[in-house]
């Protein structure tokens, strides 16, 4: 797959040097306004310019619907529920990795690849996992803990061992269009200059909110409880001055946030739903992490009793509240061992 960014064209052009029959596909995921992501048609025009001197055929698949059905609902139907939501985790669960192998297999191709900064471990049993890229501020493997073994075993990532230095210098070296465009970070369906809270006024009734401390106290407002998330700091029409104030809880049936301090923030346990173990059950301490770049920390995850995939993590030392909706995914060493859902 190529987006348009310098990873995807490096990894193209290292397959064809291995000798990989290579075509370039880009996706056309979202037909609404977009200026950022892998959506815009700036980001499909570089894509095809850089196939065309690499000498590679190059198509767009349009997945326009499945994307709206799998990952823009959920995303508006998340934050009517309080939750935050993980679009571009979903969208390799839904799109890049499950529509596009469909359709990838049904053209007679044998894999799929990408230039994400992360690997695929074999273990000695012949199960494969997600693990670190070499990069480690670069690392991916967090947003593709989603994948199952048959994807991975159809999955080629030709960047793993790679630094991104490494990875821009030889775009340059190659004259790639692409050697110095900036990474994107940003989720594709929502522009820069409307918002996040624009683009959900469009699809969901947002609620005006009281701010709250928490002994109770109304210390602010919010235009909209739907577009705020645990750990929040800003936005939160609190008065200046005075030690930081996070939101700490989302209360939307009384359309209510409760701040306090960042030690108010902190808790012994998270619990999590749809606990998916990537080979056997870890029985001992694991290393989570929350966030796409966040810290790793130690932690016991103990499934329910009723198997129905409800757990709990238990942190090794106390750790900020996840916010319902974010992934929380295990690993052993650098390899993903399990991924779930804070609840």
């Amino acid at each position: 797959m190529m987006s348009g960014g310098v990873d995807s064209s490096v990894a193209a052009a290292l397959l064809r040097d291995q000798g990989h029959d290579v075509v370039g596909v880009t996706l056309k995921l979202w037909g609404g306004e977009s200026d950022s992501g892998c959506c815009s048609v700036s980001d499909v025009d570089d894509a095809r310019r850089v196939a065309d001197a690499l000498g590679l055929v190059h198509h767009v698949f349009n997945f326009g619907d499945a994307f709206t059905e799998h990952v823009v609902a959920p995303y508006a139907a998340d934050h009517a529920a309080g939750r935050t939501p993980n679009p571009c985790i979903e969208c390799n669960r839904h799109i890049k990795f499950a529509a596009v192998d469909e359709r990838a297999r049904a053209l007679g191709f044998d894999a799929v690849a990408t230039g994400h900064h992360a690997r695929i471990a074999t273990r000695p049993d012949g199960t494969r996992r997600v693990a670190r890229g070499a990069d480690a501020a670069k690392d991916q493997s967090y947003v593709l803990h989603v994948l199952g073994q048959e994807q991975l075993a159809r999955t080629l990532l030709p960047l793993g061992a790679m630094q991104k230095d490494e990875v821009r210098a030889l775009a340059a070296e190659l004259g790639l269009r692409t050697a110095s465009k900036p990474d994107s970070q940003d989720v594709c369906f929502i522009t820069k200059t409307t918002g996040r809270g624009s683009f959900l006024d469009q699809m969901i009734p947002l609620t005006p909110g009281r701010v709250v401390d928490v002994d109770g106290r109304p210390v602010g407002s919010v235009q909209a409880v739907e577009l705020v998330t645990v750990g929040q700091r800003k936005g939160l029409g609190l008065a200046g001055g005075g030690a930081p104030r996070y939101a700490v809880d989302v209360d939307l049936a009384t359309a209510t946030v409760t701040v306090g301090s960042k030690r108010d923030l902190l808790v012994d346990e998270q619990p999590v739903r749809d606990l998916r173990w990537a080979g056997a059950p870890v029985d001992g301490p694991v290393l989570v992490q929350v966030s796409a770049h966040g810290r790793p920390q130690p932690a016991l995850v103990v499934p329910s009793a009723d198997g129905a995939g409800g757990a709990v993590v238990r942190w090794e030392q106390p750790q900020r509240r996840v916010a319902a909706g974010q992934s929380v995914v295990a690993y052993e060493a650098d390899e993903v061992a399990a991924g779930a859902t804070a609840v």
